[in-house]
């Protein structure tokens, strides 16, 4: 059952998340700049990675992210998996977040905010059972509950349970608080990679038992 929005939700979350995407934008700009010129360099272009992604009310968005893959492909030109694209210096990138910089245009533009839910696969809509679909109840983040929780580290059925429970429970002191620990993360570089993959394993559906009347 949802809850009742409430005031920092319904009328300071969008507009602090624009007054504060737009000053990191400035504030960081000979950071951008420089990154967008050396992925220019070691991967070529296009410099930025761009892809549908589900936001709130699972509306459509494109997601701008700077690239760190190769296009290399096979004989047959399949792109080849994840660990064999991924350079050292596109795992420097995600490493340190340099990635994630060009989502602050996706906040200031209100497809994102700085703090929810990771804006996810666009296939992975019709795999989410009713529980894990209150996600888009709100719009997706640069960083969440999730991310300060393990990041790609946990699996995906916690990072679910910590999506809605984030929902359920904004405010915009838990919000300065994933904000703080966020960076705090960023500079350890903890939980970057799951332990089975260069990235995060697919998502391939929920558990059986958490799926109630979805086939």
């Amino acid at each position: 059952m949802k809850k009742n929005i409430g005031f920092y939700r319904k009328f300071i979350k969008r507009p602090l998340d624009f007054v504060l995407s737009l000053s990191a934008l400035i504030i960081l700009s000979p950071v951008i700049l420089l990154t967008a010129l050396l992925v220019r360099i070691k991967l070529g272009s296009p410099v930025l990675f761009t892809q549908r992604r589900p936001g709130l009310n699972e509306q459509i968005f494109l997601m701008y992210k700077f690239r760190t893959m190769t296009d290399s492909r096979d004989e047959y030109g399949a792109l080849l998996p994840d660990e064999k694209r991924l350079t050292k210096f596109g795992m420097f990138l995600r490493s340190t977040s340099l990635d994630e910089l060009p989502e602050l245009f996706n906040i200031l533009k209100g497809d994102m905010s700085l703090v929810g839910p990771r804006p996810l696969l666009e296939s992975y809509l019709s795999l989410y059972n009713n529980h894990q679909k209150r996600r888009h109840e709100v719009r997706p983040g640069l960083s969440g509950l999730a991310q300060i929780s393990g990041r790609n580290a946990i699996n995906w059925e916690e990072k679910f349970s910590l999506d809605v429970k984030y929902v359920d429970n904004i405010s915009l002191i838990s919000d300065l608080k994933i904000i703080f620990l966020t960076i705090k993360k960023v500079f350890i570089r903890e939980g970057i990679n799951s332990e089975n993959a260069a990235t995060m394993e697919a998502f391939k559906g929920a558990k059986k038992e958490s799926v109630k009347c979805e086939r």
